[in-house]
Order: C-alpha cells, then sequence, then structure tokens
C-alpha cells in the first residue's frame, strides 16, 4: 500500500454514552408465600443521590383474574422509628397484608425518611413517590389504578390523612421516583393518627424507653418530641400546622375511616376527633370508631383487635369496589 492510499486520523473514537442513572428500580418477579398471596419484596420505588434506597413489598392476592384494588399500608413510630415490615407488636405478624390478600386487595407497604434523615415534607414526598410507582406499574402488578386506599398507624395515619388530603397539591408532589402519575388515593383508613401537630400535649416517655444506644444518633439538645424533630427540630407552630392533615382538609377530600382508642395516652382521642370535624364540616363522608379501654397500638383492648381489623378491610372493600361510584 503507497502512502497516497493510507488514511489517518488524529480524531478520538466516539464512545456511546452510558446509560442514565435510574430514579426507581424494576418491578422483579413475585414469590409465592402462602396459599393467598405472591410477595414483590425489595421493590425500590425511589433512588436518589444522598440517600438509601426507598423500598416497599408488593403483596398480591394469589386468585385475582382481574385487575384488583390496592391499600398502601404506612408504618408508625413516631417518625423516628419502625418499617415497612413491622406491624404493631399488638397486631399479628403480617396480619394486615394477609388479611387484605384473603379480602381480594393487593397491598403495598411502604418505607419512608425519618425525622432526622429528612424533616417534613420528605415524609409525604416518599409516600407520594410510591402511590406514583404503583399507578406506573399497574398492569404488570395487575392492579387497578383508579382504586387505591391509604391505611396507617400512628405516625403512618398522620402520612396516609396526607395523603388523602394532598392528592391534588402539586406543590406536595416532590422530585423523587415516577412522574407524571398521580399520588390521589380513594379512601383512608387512619389508626391513632395525630391530625393538629400544635395541638398535641407533650409526650411523657416512660423513664428509661428512650435512653441509652436508642439516643445516640440525637444531636446534643434536639428535642425528641415527635413534632418537632418531624419539622427540623423546632417547635414552631406555622411549621407544626404545615405539617398536619388538619390544614388540608377540603370538599375535595376521599372519605376517612378513624379508629383510636378512648384512652391512648400518646396521642389523645381529641386528635381524630378534630380531624373527624373537620372532614365533616366540609362535607366527607367519614366515620370515627372510639375503641373502649384502647390504649395507643390498642394495647388493653386486644380483644378487640380482630374486629377492628375486620372493620378496616370491610370499609375498603366498600370504598374500593368498582360499583361504588367512589373512585377517583
Amino acid at each position: 500500500m503507497t502512502p497516497e492510499t493510507t488514511a489517518t486520523t488524529d480524531s478520538p473514537r466516539r464512545m456511546p454514552a452510558p446509560p442514565p442513572f435510574p430514579a426507581f428500580g424494576r418491578l422483579g418477579d413475585p414469590a409465592e408465600v402462602s396459599p393467598h398471596s405472591v410477595l414483590h419484596r425489595e421493590v425500590s420505588y425511589a433512588i436518589a443521590v444522598g440517600f438509601r434506597r426507598l423500598s416497599m413489598d408488593i403483596w398480591l392476592p394469589r386468585q385475582a383474574t382481574a385487575p384488583v384494588p390496592l391499600v398502601v399500608w404506612i408504618h408508625g413510630g413516631a417518625f423516628q422509628l419502625g418499617d415497612r415490615r413491622e406491624l404493631p407488636p399488638t397486631f399479628a405478624p403480617d396480619s394486615v397484608f394477609r388479611l387484605l390478600n384473603e379480602a381480594g386487595i393487593a397491598c403495598a407497604t411502604v418505607d419512608y425518611r425519618h425525622a432526622l434523615e429528612a424533616p417534613f415534607p420528605a415524609q409525604l414526598h416518599d409516600i407520594k413517590a410510591a402511590v406514583r410507582y404503583l399507578r406506573a406499574h399497574a398492569d404488570a402488578l395487575g392492579i387497578d389504578p383508579g382504586r387505591i386506599g391509604a391505611w396507617g398507624e400512628s405516625a403512618g395515619g398522620h402520612l396516609a390523612a396526607l395523603l388523602g388530603l394532598t392528592g391534588d397539591r402539586a406543590d406536595l408532589e416532590g422530585g423523587l421516583g415516577v412522574q407524571g402519575e398521580s399520588s390521589a388515593v380513594t379512601a383512608v383508613v387512619d389508626f391513632y393518627g395525630v391530625s393538629s401537630l400544635p395541638d398535641m400535649p407533650p409526650m411523657d416517655t416512660p423513664p428509661g424507653l428512650m435512653s441509652g444506644p436508642l439516643m445516640a444518633a440525637v444531636p446534643p439538645g434536639m428535642s425528641t418530641e415527635p413534632g418537632p424533630m418531624l419539622v427540623g427540630g423546632t417547635a414552631d407552630p406555622a411549621l407544626l400546622a404545615a405539617a398536619s392533615p388538619l390544614g388540608y382538609v377540603t370538599a375535595a377530600a376521599p372519605p376517612f375511616l378513624l379508629i383510636h382508642g378512648d384512652s391512648d395516652g400518646l396521642v389523645p382521642l381529641s386528635q381524630s376527633e378534630l380531624l373527624s370535624g373537620a372532614l365533616t364540616s366540609a362535607g366527607v363522608r367519614n366515620e370515627l370508631i372510639a375503641i373502649e379501654g384502647g390504649d395507643h397500638c390498642f394495647f388493653f383492648a386486644e380483644d378487640q383487635l380482630d374486629g377492628i381489623l375486620r372493620t378496616a378491610i370491610d370499609y375498603f372493600t366498600r370504598e374500593l369496589n368498582p360499583t361504588s361510584g367512589a373512585t377517583r
């Protein structure tokens, strides 16, 4: 080959661009866990720079032949403790998820950031991102995106109420995970949640309950009161009110079922009474059931717990029925 026919170039070789980092994980394959349920474990519904992956488990009824309704379960723990797999100590393990599946209702049990990981509204942004993920994957999961409910206990009841009351608030969606889907829900069950943080009495923590290694990560001088910790360590009434469901009640809210022990020593029954009154004033269907002798988590009312859970399941069965006219 002569020099005249030799082609050379100093241009760098062009490489294809690598794929972008994902903002959420793939769905994967479910595992059979009981005669009634298959389970998608550890689904990463939101991936964000600087934070752990946010995960949920999705429990699906095995015998479903058509798209089924779904309930998002939100755990409690004063915004400081707990995770998606833990139910209150008075509940049998997995009971909520199992009972929903037995009734033909799917269940997504969701993690969210705790108060020292990020202040409010991060927790609401997380739950909304989970709902958007579920809607985006509705076909693959076999769920009906028009029939999604929210159910939570204690701090989770607070978040379930906020989720139900802010479905049309674009300013509270956050930027995590799936975009372009609605985070609205069709019905809410709130077990002994806070509705107004400014109206919460100081928490009377038994000596020794919050001490030692459990407190090691709390910055010196920071209040362990759930409300102030949730909003960044301040007792500013305006910030506390902005993190409270009571201020978001409108006539557009979905129906609510509130269940609360009448002897709750952590979150007084008056918190559910405030929310029920506001919902009624706005013309929103709601029911408040006071459990006689029940403390927080329905301690001292354990003999009523089967009936309490059945009441909640029956409520969702009615409200998420496609012929009920309640879908959003």
